[in-house]
Parts: C-alpha cells; sequence; structure tokens
C-alpha cells in the first residue's frame, strides 16, 4: 500500500508548505545527489580493499587492557588507515580524545623550541588559538618557544603566495593547513587547491613538513591531501572516519617520522605506540571506518539540501547550492542571533537523544565567545551525527553538519525551517 510521506512529516511537525519547500529543493539535487553517491561507491571500494589487503580478522575486533602490547586489532587498523590514505605509516588510538588534542599532539611532537609554525590560510579554527598561544593558554606552543605566523587568504579566498613566500624563512619548520573552513564563512578548499598550495611550499623550502587538518572533509572527495605531499593529515573518530559509530578517538596518518614522533609524545619517550590498551573500542572503530563513506555521503546531501532551502529563503550560504563541496559543513549566516538561535532549536528538536531539551549559547572551553550547540547524539558531541553549532558573534552563522542517514538530515532541516517559521522569523 503507498503512503503519502506528507502526512508522516505533518504528525512529525513539519506543516505542508514546508515539506513542498523541501521537495522543492530535492529536485533540483537529483544530479548532484548522484554525484555525491559515485564519490562514495568510489570511497567505499578503497575502505573495502584496505580491510581485505591488511588481513581483517574478527580477531580484531578484540581489544586489550593494560598496557595494551601486541594488539593485533590496534596495529591492523592502524594499517588499513595507512592503506587508505596512502601514507607511510598511521596513528590511530582511542587515548586521543578530539580533534583539538589530535592538532595538538601532531604540532607538539613535530616541532621544537625555537621553531615556528605557518599557517598559510589565515586565522585558525577557535580551539586552535589557545594551542598555538594567540590566546595564552597553559601549555601552548608559544610557551615552548615556538613561534607563529600567518598569511590571510586575499579577498576571493584565494592563497597568497607572495605572502607565502615572504612568511617562510629560517625558522620555519611546519606549516598547517586548515581544510575546513572552521567557524569562518570562508570556502573550505578542495584537494586539488590544497594539492597545488603544498607543492608551491615545498618549491620554496623543501625540507618543511606540512600538516592538514583534515577535520570534516575525509570521504567528501575521491582523494585525501595525504596523496599530494603532505607529511600528516589529521582527524577525529567522532567526524567523518568513525562513521557515527566510533565513541571517541583521533587519527594522524602520514610519515614514519612525523607518525612516530606523535606516537612517543601520545604516550612517552622510549614507550611510543607500543602501549595504549584498545579496551573495547575495536569493533566500533573498524565498523564506523567502513561504513565512514556511506555515512559521510548522508552529511553531505544534507548540507546541500540546507543549502538549497536556505538560499531560496533568501540567506547567504557557504558554499552555495550550485558550488562543488569538499567537506561536510554548510554555514548559513543569518545576520541576526535570534535566528542562529531557532536554528539550532530545530535541530535539537529533530534529535533522537535529547529532542526535549533547549540548546542555549553559553561559554565553552577553547572559544572566545558564546557558543550555541546543538547535538542530541548517540555519542557526546559527535559531528558526524546531526549536529549544528555557532558562535554569538556576528554575523551570527550557524555551521551545520552530520547526519547518519538521509532521512534523519532531511527531517532536520526541515525542522529548523518550521522553528523559524514558528517564532515568525522567516515567511515559507
Amino acid at each position: 500500500m503507498t503512503e503519502n510521506i506528507n502526512v508522516f512529516y505533518k504528525e512529525a511537525g513539519i506543516d505542508e508548505d514546508v515539506y513542498l519547500l523541501g521537495e522543492k529543493i530535492l529536485f533540483k539535487l537529483k544530479d548532484k545527489f548522484a554525484r555525491i553517491d559515485e564519490i562514495s561507491e568510489i570511497n567505499q571500494l578503497k575502505v573495502l580493499n584496505a580491510f581485505k589487503e591488511c588481513n581483517v580478522s574478527e580477531a580484531c575486533l578484540n581489544g586489550t587492557t593494560g598496557y595494551g602490547y601486541n594488539d593485533l586489532g590496534r596495529e591492523t587498523l592502524e594499517k588499513v588507515y595507512a592503506k587508505v590514505f596512502k601514507t607511510e605509516d598511521a596513528l590511530v588510538r582511542p587515548q586521543i580524545t578530539c580533534g583539538t588534542h589530535a592538532l595538538a599532539l601532531a604540532l607538539m611532537s613535530n616541532l621544537r623550541p625555537g621553531d615556528e609554525l605557518l599557517s598559510p590560510v589565515g586565522k585558525p579554527y577557535d580551539t586552535m588559538e589557545e594551542v598555538i598561544g594567540i590566546r595564552p593558554s597553559v601549555g601552548s606552543l608559544k610557551e615552548y618557544g615556538i613561534s607563529y605566523r600567518q598569511v590571510d587568504l586575499l579577498e576571493n579566498d584565494a592563497f597568497d603566495y607572495e605572502g607565502i613566500k615572504n612568511a617562510i624563512n629560517e625558522k620555519t619548520k611546519l606549516v598547517t593547513i586548515q581544510r575546513s573552513k572552521g567557524y569562518q564563512t570562508r570556502k573550505s578548499f578542495s584537494v586539488d587547491e590544497i594539492a597545488h598550495l603544498i607543492s608551491y611550499i615545498k618549491s620554496v623550502k623543501p625540507e618543511v613538513k606540512v600538516m592538514v587538518d583534515n577535520c570534516y572533509g575525509e570521504f567528501t572527495e575521491v582523494h585525501e591531501p595525504s596523496e599530494y605531499g603532505a607529511d600528516m593529515v589529521v582527524g577525529s573518530l567522532i567526524k567523518n572516519p568513525g562513521g557515527g559509530l566510533a565513541p571517541i578517538g583521533g587519527y594522524i596518518a602520514g610519515t614514519k617520522e612525523c607518525v612516530e614522533n606523535a606516537a612517543y609524545r601520545l604516550t612517552s619517550p622510549g614507550l611510543g605506540r607500543e602501549v595504549g590498551a584498545s579496551l573495547n573500542a575495536l569493533r566500533s572503530l573498524y565498523q564506523g571506518f567502513f561504513l565512514a563513506p556511506t555515512v559521510t555521503a548522508s552529511a553531505l546531501k544534507g548540507a546541500l539540501f540546507a543549502a538549497g532551502i536556505y538560499e531560496l529563503l533568501g540567506f547567504k550560504c557557504v558554499p552555495s547550492m550550485n558550488e562543488t563541496r569538499h567537506d561536510i559543513i554548510q554555514a548559513v549566516t543569518f545576520n541576526n542571533p535570534d535566528m542562529l538561535i531557532a536554528f539550532c532549536e530545530g535541530i535539537q528538536s529533530a534529535s533522537p537523544i535529547d529532542a526535549f531539551v533547549r540548546p542555549e549559547p553559553s561559554d565553552m572551553p577553547g572559544y572566545d565567545s558564546k557558543v550555541i550547540m546543538a547535538a542530541g547524539t548517540f555519542i557526546s558531541g559527535a559531528s558526524i551525527e546531526l549536529s549544528a553549532d555557532g558562535p554569538l558573534r556576528s554575523p551570527y552563522a550557524a555551521y551545520f553538519q552530520g547526519g547518519i542517514t538521509w532521512p534523519h538530515v532531511k527531517y532536520g532541516i526541515l525542522s529548523t525551517v518550521q522553528q523559524l517559521k514558528n517564532k515568525h522569523l522567516i515567511t515559507v
């Protein structure tokens, strides 16, 4: 028996005019959704082949305790990551608590007092400011005598190659490239753009190390920055590569030297990667990585859908509906704090966990202004799940990401429109 799906949306609190607005946008997205599915299929085959080539067995799903010596599953998982990212080595550990921790670990282990860190893509993500020492913080790179400079992007978000060349000097040891936009309304960078930037940097100073903050970008394209000269790509397992199942963790994939340095910093000199029990996490880490390409595809479809709807409603979206995607984040600029809050309330109300909770702006560790966060997720703070957040500062942009399944993320976006409509902030 055929059912009218809009009846079910109405029962879920979505007015017919909001539902029809969504259907109007979906009609325009068929070709783009097909391309996302094609990329997902290619990446799924890459991951599957890595599992097979690395001889992943049932024994790999069992964890270890204590020191974690001879952890077959942990060691094999790191081989799988290295295979997929086409790197010499990888460190994939539940002891890495989040993306910021993974990035801090990669930087602190590969920089020494007197070195200089360069960002050729402007201001880093908010939580990295304290890691670097842009904002004073205990244990920052600045406290250890590591200096920092940045080269801002040009007005059209292009790289300032002349500025980069002038900024690189004898102290420049490591260059960090943030792939995603963070809390900025600039575009995110494609793998091709990053590849060109890395090539240029290496032509100026061949021995310099290049790290790419890969958060939110994994599996959104067919290739990864590690295939084009990046010495390290770094990310969080509760984002794309965890597939919504990883309960914690981060990864650093890159050259043997960089990964080994990180392992010694994560544990201690003399121990390195040989210790670190995987406990009961391995099954989720393997299964999440296996599902990651299709989960990421759902999130990409949601970001596209959000851009289409909110552009039609008159809001600036970065990227726009017609631009190619290089990460799962969709920025919607409201220029109004009430709209930003209502958007996040809509996401929270569509969540499977804590849908009854009303998110409120509050101070958050690592941020320099109040932030509102909506994330009724199975894994706390997992931004590969349906989530949205934004700082309560001009231009009051919402940063939407995630969605493990397409039907859920579709409903989540419609819920944000419904919330704005209910509060008489928009007319549909």
